[in-house]
């Protein structure tokens, strides 16, 4: 009893000839899929830094280099309503809650969005507290200015 792999028995012709199995992965596919969701996560990245809704000034100006940490994000609304983040807090109780996040101390950068439908004196008396709880790496966040 032998078991022959050659398939078939006389002289072959008219039949195919039977290949081995690749054994190569093809990895095209799993290129394109990794590509795709590069170009998402590269557009949807900036929209999920921060869920406060704040229509932010225009400005001139150089930009600051992208921080090595995600930095906190101190919000003002229209409504001049102060947030951390996402989290309402009122604001005495921002610089307290501030020291309790921040990870590198008063080191932390904090950036600072105001929405430009705010008056100026609200956004300082936020700048105020931040800087009078020992903060002092703020930045504004604007957009960027359109025309001359």
């Amino acid at each position: 009893m032998g078991v022959s792999l050659k398939g078939g028995g006389g002289s072959g012709r008219g039949r195919r000839k039977r290949h081995a199995p690749m054994s190569e992965i093809n990895v095209t596919p799993m290129v394109d899929v990794m590509l795709v969701l590069l170009i998402i996560f590269m557009v949807a990245a900036p929209l999920l830094q921060v869920g406060i809704p704040v229509d932010l000034p225009e400005s001139k100006g150089q930009q600051l280099s992208p921080p090595k940490s995600e930095p906190l994000a101190v919000s003002v609304n229209e409504k001049g309503e102060v947030f951390i983040g996402e989290t309402s807090v009122s604001l005495d109780e921002l610089a307290p809650k501030l020291q309790a996040i921040a990870k590198n101390g008063y080191d932390e950068p904090i950036f600072v969005r105001g929405d430009k439908g705010v008056p100026y004196g609200v956004v300082m008396r936020v700048m105020g507290r931040i800087n009078a709880g020992g903060f002092r790496k703020l930045s504004f966040v604007t957009n960027e200015e359109n025309g001359g």
